[in-house]
This record gives structure tokens, C-alpha cells and sequence, in this order.
């Protein structure tokens, strides 16, 4: 894991895997944790994709145990946990137009946070988990998803 100062880096990002709507598919969610050297650290349960990022935070429970910098989308706005330094990039304001500073700041955002979508690409790769899961057994979907992500760990780890 990465270390900026003493602090262990991460981010967060919520995965929406998503359907058409045309074909009235339903929609799942999952939020990772995943330090700056792509391996996922942590990984929900899996939820209809009408739940809110930050609910699912809340009702995960998502704490720190030691000081962390969170790099967080839009979506978790309102998720602030103890223990963490949060990036979030500034939303431009209405009618108006962002800083120079604040553009920068936030392309100095997306340059950590695209890291996180590498990782959630290197999930995807296998059809289990990125195609319609049929399967209605329970927690089937949060078995795929947990596997997909241990395999993407293994792969970072060993290849």
C-alpha cells in the first residue's frame, strides 16, 4: 500500500453495474475500497442499484481504523467517517464557473481517482461478473463479485 506521509492512501468508489433501461433491467451496486496499487481492500454486499451511495456506506458501517486520505466521487457526498482526510472535487456552482486553482485541484483528483476505475476494469474482465447474472440464488451475486476481486488481487500480486 502506498503512503503519502504516514497516512496508508485509499479511495472509494461505488460500481454500478448497468442495463438499458429500454429492456427494464434491474441495476446492482457494490463500493470498493482500493489502495493506489489497485488492490481492493474492501468490498460490500451487493445492492439495487436505486440505493444511494452513502447509504450504503452507513449501512456497511465504513470506518477507519487508522488515518486514511479518501479520494470519493459525488455520490458519497455527505460521508464523512473519523479518521479520514477526504479529496472530493469541487461541483461548479451555479451560473458560475470554477476557479483556475479549483479546476486544477479537481484534475489532481481525478488523476488519483482513475486509478480506482483501473481496478474496477480489472473485475469486469471476467463475463461473470460484467454480463446478467441469472442465478437468483442468495448472495450469489456478492460470491461472483468476491471472487472476480480476489482474482484481480491475486493478479496484481503475482503476475
Amino acid at each position: 500500500m502506498q503512503t503519502s506521509g504516514q497516512y496508508p492512501v485509499l479511495a472509494i468508489k461505488m460500481y454500478n453495474k448497468s442495463f438499458t433501461v429500454e429492456k427494464k433491467r434491474h441495476t446492482i451496486k457494490n463500493v470498493f475500497v482500493i489502495d493506489l496499487n489497485n488492490r481492493i481492500l474492501y468490498l460490500s454486499w451487493t445492492y439495487e442499484g436505486s440505493v444511494h451511495d452513502k447509504a450504503i456506506c452507513d449501512e456497511e458501517e465504513l470506518n477507519f481504523s487508522k488515518k486514511v486520505f479518501l479520494w470519493l466521487d459525488s455520490g458519497f457526498e455527505g460521508f464523512n467517517p473519523e479518521k479520514a482526510i477526504i479529496n472530493r472535487p469541487k461541483k461548479k456552482p451555479r451560473k458560475k464557473e470554477l476557479t483556475d486553482e479549483e479546476k486544477k485541484q479537481n484534475q489532481a483528483i481525478s488523476r488519483v481517482r482513475v486509478k480506482v476505475e483501473h481496478a474496477i476494469g480489472q473485475c469486469k474482465i471476467f463475463k461473470i461478473v460484467k454480463d446478467e447474472i441469472r442465478v437468483f440464488k442468495e448472495d450469489f451475486r456478492d460470491l461472483a463479485m468476491l471472487l472476480a476481486c480476489s482474482l484481480s488481487n491475486f493478479k496484481i500480486m503475482y503476475a
